[in-house]
């Protein structure tokens, strides 16, 4: 799996937001169900979106370790607690 600086440096830009990344997936599923997206061009928004899911999953477990952190005990307290994962359907990561 390539490191955040070398993901970047290949594709010449910066990584998306977790928000523009959700929405680039979008659109490429969008245009994959179509069915006419030649082969060629089908199999580099496959490779595309497979990046770009990667990045997402790899920001969820990032803000999922960050709320562990943060949560509160009942003191007030800040404690590590574990993080409840629940069904990721409604994510589109299932």
């Amino acid at each position: 799996m390539a490191t955040k600086s070398n993901a970047a440096s290949t594709a010449g830009k910066p990584e998306p937001s977790f928000e523009e990344a959700m929405q680039q997936l979008e659109s490429i599923v969008e245009a994959m169900e179509t069915g006419d997206v030649p082969l060629a061009d089908l199999l580099a928004k496959y490779e595309e979106g497979t990046r770009l899911l990667a990045q997402c999953e790899q920001r969820l477990k990032a803000a999922e370790l960050k709320i562990e952190q943060l949560k509160r005990q009942k003191d007030g307290s800040l404690a590590p607690a574990p993080f409840a994962v629940s069904d990721r359907s409604d994510l589109g990561l299932a």
